[in-house]
């Protein structure tokens, strides 16, 4: 029994920290919700051959980039043999948009030459592909600057650009804009560099956005935009607002059912149902996972899961009781034989959610793993949370009111008596 309350209270403690998380974070809704921007890209290579591998190289390349801009919503997924379809939740400014995916953050050393009497800049064969990394500081006059840190490689080929320039002017290009030609006053073996700025140094927004760009790094193929438009929510506000209703009422129905034809177990399961349903959205809102319409239906469906679960145990249990079992014994084999087509059936549809999740398109793979989640709470709910409130209720007294468990006194029959030193171990009316 103490392991009973103990339990107990961890659900208890589970149902508050997912009040808190639902009450706190906010939910991340999809492109079919709230609208955003939707860019179609292509790869265009220098000898126009666009191979699967680099379409591959560029589509991780771009949901690394958006997700260290902190854009972690954005879908991003192929569409024919050399174009990727990048959809940008709750972004509906196109420029804004491009700029998380237009830059090449194309950073460039260079040394200056002289061509027909005019001082310009050649390429010191030192790029963005030497850097390890780019950090965001100030200088010693207060002003916002860049720091770069080299690779390896990176570190070699400043080492030595340094040495042989000791005097002259090293300039820093980013995107082919000078930002900055400090003179070498003496060889740097460290692999550090610095962009100040100039005169006028940095504002925090154009500093902090040249950091994260040089962090994301340049795409592995070049990419053009060849599309772009702003899309309005398909569904929004009054389509959540359907959703909220289908599932209210679904829901009140399931409970109702379960109340009038399980009795005092059902009444059970719908709390269990209520507990399910809170550590679940809290699960989305802390993932997060991003709602779309598809994903709220998954949402909804794995409510029905979660219930057939809790049907299988009901009904295991009241076959029990018919054969004479008491009602410590009963319910513990309910569970107990119960199990197996539980897990059975959920593994199933676990599987079925990864191979959609693995091979379907956006809209499918919110789907699947919405389900997913849900199928995993649910198991948790109807093995755990049901069982701790059927055996902290009942305890391991005798059935004295059948019809709590929607049964007949003349569907009892006559069930193996045992003497039991501990009831606790007592399994499907037979001594361990």
């Amino acid at each position: 029994m103490k392991n009973k309350l103990i339990l107990f209270w961890l659900i208890v403690v589970i149902v508050i920290a997912s009040i808190i998380t639902i009450v706190v974070k906010p939910t991340k809704l999809g492109l079919d919700l709230v609208g955003g921007s939707r860019l179609v890209l292509e790869a265009s290579p220098a000898n126009g051959i666009v191979t699967p591998d680099m379409m591959s190289s560029l589509q991780f390349a771009i949901e690394n980039r958006v997700n260290k801009l902190g854009v972690s919503e954005t879908v991003v997924q192929r569409s024919g043999e050399k174009r990727l379809v990048v959809e940008i939740p709750d972004v509906s400014d196109l420029n804004q948009a491009k700029a998380y995916l237009g830059e090449t953050a194309e950073l460039d050393f260079r040394r200056p030459v002289m061509q027909n009497g005019i001082e310009s800049w050649e390429s010191t064969g030192l790029t963005g592909k030497d850097l390890s990394k780019a950090n965001l500081s100030t200088s010693q006059n207060g002003q916002w600057v860049v720091d770069l840190e080299f690779n390896d490689n990176g570190t070699k080929k400043f080492a030595s650009l340094t040495k042989e320039m000791v005097g002259q002017q090293m300039a820093i290009f980013f995107n082919g804009e000078l930002q900055s030609a400090p003179v070498i006053r003496e060889p740097i073996p460290g692999g550090r560099a610095q962009i100040s700025g100039g005169e006028s140094g940095f504002a925090y927004e154009e500093a902090k956005t040249m950091v994260d760009l040089l962090n994301a790094g340049a795409l592995p193929v070049p990419a053009k935009i060849v599309e772009e438009n702003t899309v309005g929510p398909t569904l929004g506000a009054d389509s959540i607002a359907k959703s909220k209703i289908a599932g209210a009422i679904g829901l009140g129905f399931v409970m109702i059912f379960m109340a009038l034809y399980y009795r005092a177990p059902g009444l059970i399961a719908d709390v269990a149902l209520i507990i399910y349903g809170l550590m679940l959205f809290a699960l989305f809102k802390a993932i997060p996972v991003t709602l779309t319409l598809a994903g709220i239906a998954g949402f909804i469906l794995s409510i029905g899961m979660a219930v057939d679960a809790n049907i299988l145990i009901f009904e295991r249990t009241k076959e029990e009781l018919k054969a004479g079992r008491t009602l410590f014994t009963a319910i513990n084999s309910g569970f107990d034989r119960a199990f197996t087509s539980i897990f059975d059936s959920n593994m199933t549809t676990i599987i079925t959610c990864i191979i959609l999740y693995c091979c379907g398109t956006s809209v499918v793979r919110g789907f699947a793993l919405t389900l997913a989640i849900g199928v995993l709470v649910s198991m948790f709910s109807a093995i755990t949370i049901t069982r701790n409130f059927m055996h902290l209720i009942f305890g391991t007294g005798n059935l004295k009111h059948p019809e709590w468990f929607g049964i007949r006194k003349d569907e009892i029959g006559e069930g193996f008596q045992a003497v039991e030193t501990k009831r606790e171990k007592a399994k499907f009316g037979i001594l361990d």
